[in-house]
C-alpha cells in the first residue's frame, strides 16, 4: 500500500512548515509520500484503547492459573482446581464468545447508535464484568464456592464488553483522521512532499497497536500480585484502570469525530449477495442494468455500492485465512503458560512470561514502522498487505515449530520426563523438569513479528476495504474469524495434555504452513488489485478493478 518513496514517520509541528494545496496527479506521482499530521483526538482514542488492553490483559493473564490450579497448590497460585485441559477449554470458550459478540454490536453501531455511543455501552458492560470477577475472587467468596459461578458471569459481561470495544474502536480511531485527498506539504527542511491517507491510516493502526501492547504489560503486575497477595488484588488494579477509559470518553466526547449511523444496510447487502449468488457469485450480475435486462427487476442500490461490496468481500476472504493464525496465537494465553509451569522459572510467575511478547511488540513496532517500511519504499521494494500478512504467517509457523521443540526438550528432561510435575520425584509438583523457562523467549519474539505484520495489517485492510457504511460490520467479521479460531482451539483442547503436546504443537505448525502456502497462492493477486484501488479516481475504474461491468450498468 505504500507509494514509491513513502515515509513511515508522521509529520509534526517541528518538521511541518505549512500545507499549500491539493496535490496534482504529477505531484502525486513524483514527490515523496509521507504520513500526515495526526490529530490529538487520534491519540486520545489510542489511549482509550491502551486502557482497555491494560484491563483485558490484567484481568485475563491470571485466569489460566486461577482455573487450572487449586488453592492448596504449592507450586503455583490457584483457586478453582479445574486442571489444564478444562481450564484451556474454558479459556477458548471465553475467546469464542468474545469474538462472536462484535457482530451484533457492529450492527447497532453502524445502523442505530453510532460508534461512540456503542463504545460507551460496551465499556459499561466491561466494568460490570470486572467488578464481578473481583468480588467473587475475594477469599471469603472463594471459600463459599462463588469462584466458578462468578468467573462464568464475569466472562459473559467482559465478553460482551470486549466484543463491543473491539468492534467499534478500530474503525472509530481511523474515523478521527479526516484527510481524504493528497496535499502538498513543505517540511521544515524545505522539501515538498505529498501527504498520503493510506500511509497515515497504516501509521495510526501501528501506533494504536503499539500503545495497546504497552497497556498489555499490566499482565506483569497482575501476575505478581496474584502470586504475592492473591487473585483479588490482581483483578482490582485493572478494574480501577478501566475507569480511565470511561473518563476520557465522557469528558472528551465533543472532541471526537462521530460519524452518524446511516441506517441498516445489511438487508440491502444481503439482497445484493443473493442476486449475485444466482449467477455464480458474479457481482456484475447484481448491477442495475443486469437485473433490469435479465430479470426485469429494479434494485435499490447503485453501481458504486456494488463496487464497495466487492471490495468488502475481498477483505472478508482475506480475513478467513486467519483462522489457524488465531488458534496458534491463543496458545500464548493458555498452553504456553502451562508449558512455562513445567519449566524452571526461578521464582518468576509462570503467567508473567507471555509479557515478553508485549515487550517485543513495543520494541519491534517502531523499528518496523519507522525504519523497515521507509527503507523498502525508498528503494521501490513493494511490501503490500498480502505480502506483509504472508510474512506474519510464516513467523507463526516458525514459532509453533520451535514450541514443539521446546516441549520435546521438557519431555526429555528429568525428573518427570513425559509427566511433568506429576511423578513422585516432583515433590508434589514443586520440582519442574530441568529446562530453563527462558527457552520460551524466541516463541514470544517471533509471535510479535507475526502480530505486527499480519494482525495489524488485517486491521488496516478491514477498514480500508470495507464499504463506507459497513466498516464496523467488516471489522466485526474479522473478529468473528478469531472466534472460529477459538472454537477450533476448543475442539483440539482435549489433546492439550501430557504427553501429547509435542504432537499438538507440530500439527499446528504444519497446518499453519499449509494454510500460508494456500493463502499466498490464492490471494497474492490482491496486492496488485490493492495498488489499483489506491490510485483509482472514479467509480468506473473502481468497479472494473473489482470485476463489475460498467458497460452493462451504463448502456
Amino acid at each position: 500500500m505504500e507509494s514509491q518513496g513513502s515515509s513511515g514517520r508522521a509529520l509534526t509541528s517541528q518538521n511541518l512548515e505549512r500545507k499549500l494545496r491539493e496535490a496534482t496527479e504529477e505531484e502525486v506521482k513524483n514527490l515523496r509520500h509521507v504520513v500526515d499530521a495526526i490529530p490529538i483526538r487520534v491519540w486520545v482514542v489510542a489511549f482509550i484503547g491502551m486502557a482497555e488492553r491494560f484491563t483485558f490483559y490484567g484481568i485475563t493473564a491470571p485466569w489460566q492459573n486461577y482455573m487450572q490450579n487449586g488453592m492448596n497448590d504449592e507450586a503455583h497460585p490457584g483457586a478453582l482446581g479445574l486442571g489444564q485441559s478444562t481450564a484451556t477449554n474454558i479459556y477458548y470458550a471465553f475467546f469464542f464468545f468474545s469474538y462472536m459478540t462484535p457482530l451484533p454490536f457492529a450492527v447497532v453501531a453502524d445502523s442505530w447508535l453510532g460508534r461512540y455511543k456503542t463504545l460507551c455501552i460496551s465499556v459499561s458492560l466491561y466494568i460490570c464484568g470486572c467488578l464481578i470477577v473481583f468480588s467473587t475472587s475475594l477469599p471469603p467468596a472463594l471459600q463459599h464456592g462463588a469462584g466458578v459461578g462468578g468467573l462464568v458471569s464475569a466472562m459473559v459481561f467482559i465478553g460482551l464488553g470486549v466484543g463491543g470495544v473491539k468492534a467499534t474502536i478500530a474503525p472509530f480511531i481511523a474515523d478521527q483522521y479526516t484527510g481524504t485527498v493528497p496535499k502538498i506539504t513543505t517540511t521544515k527542511s524545505g522539501e515538498r512532499v505529498v501527504t498520503d491517507r493510506t500511509l497515515t491510516i497504516q501509521y495510526i493502526y501501528n501506533v494504536y497497536y503499539w500503545l495497546a501492547n504497552i497497556g498489555s504489560l499490566s499482565s506483569i503486575a497482575t501476575t505478581w500480585l496474584e502470586k504475592k497477595y492473591g487473585f483479588w488484588t490482581a483483578y482490582l488494579m485493572p478494574t480501577c484502570f478501566l475507569w480511565v477509559a470511561v473518563i476520557l470518553l465522557l469528558i472528551r466526547r465533543n472532541l471526537f469525530v462521530n460519524c452518524p449511523p446511516q441506517g441498516n444496510i445489511l438487508p440491502m447487502a444481503t439482497k445484493l449477495l443473493l442476486r449475485a449468488s444466482k449467477s455464480g457469485f458474479r457481482l456484475d450480475a447484481a448491477t442495475i442494468a443486469f437485473q433490469r435486462q435479465n430479470s426485469g427487476r429494479e434494485v435499490p442500490w447503485n453501481e458504486h455500492f456494488v463496487a464497495e461490496m466487492g471490495r468488502g468481500l475481498i477483505a472478508c476472504r482475506v480475513m478467513f485465512a486467519f483462522i489457524i493464525f488465531y488458534v496458534c496465537y491463543n496458545q500464548m494465553q493458555n498452553n504456553l503458560i502451562s508449558q512455562a509451569g513445567q519449566m524452571e522459572v526461578y521464582g518468576i510467575p509462570n503467567d508473567t512470561i507471555p509479557a515478553i511478547n508485549q515487550v517485543a511488540c513495543i520494541i519491534l513496532g517502531p523499528i518496523i514502522q519507522n525504519w523497515l517500511y521507509p527503507y523498502l519504499s525508498k528503494r521501490k521494494i513493494p511490501f503490500r498487505p498480502i505480502a506483509r500478512i504472508t510474512v506474519g504467517f510464516i513467523a507463526v509457523v516458525i514459532a509453533m515449530g520451535y514450541t514443539a521443540g521446546v516441549q520435546r526438550l521438557i519431555y526429555n528432561a528429568g525428573p518427570c520426563y513425559e509427566a511433568p510435575l506429576a511423578c513422585l520425584a516432583s515433590d508434589n509438583g514443586r520440582i519442574p523438569n530441568h529446562v530453563n523457562v527462558w527457552l520460551q523467549t524466541p516463541i514470544y519474539v517471533i509471535m510479535a513479528f507475526s502480530e505486527i505484520f499480519a494482525y495489524v495489517t488485517a486491521l488496516e485492510y478491514a477498514y480500508a476495504k470495507a464499504p463506507k457504511d459497513m466498516k464496523t460490520i467488516v471489522q466485526a467479521i474479522s473478529l468473528l474469524i478469531a472466534g472460529i479460531g477459538a472454537a477450533l482451539g476448543m475442539a483440539i483442547s482435549p489433546v492439550a495434555e501430557d504427553p501429547k503436546l509435542v504432537t499438538m504443537y507440530a500439527a499446528l505448525a504444519g497446518a499453519m504452513a499449509a494454510g500460508t502456502a494456500v493463502f499466498w497462492w490464492k490471494f497474492n493477486k490482491y496486492d496488485s488489485i490493492d495498488e489499483k484501488l489506491d490510485t483509482l479516481n472514479d467509480q468506473r475504474q473502481e468497479a472494473q478493478a473489482l470485476g463489475v461491468n460498467y458497460v452493462q450498468a451504463h448502456p
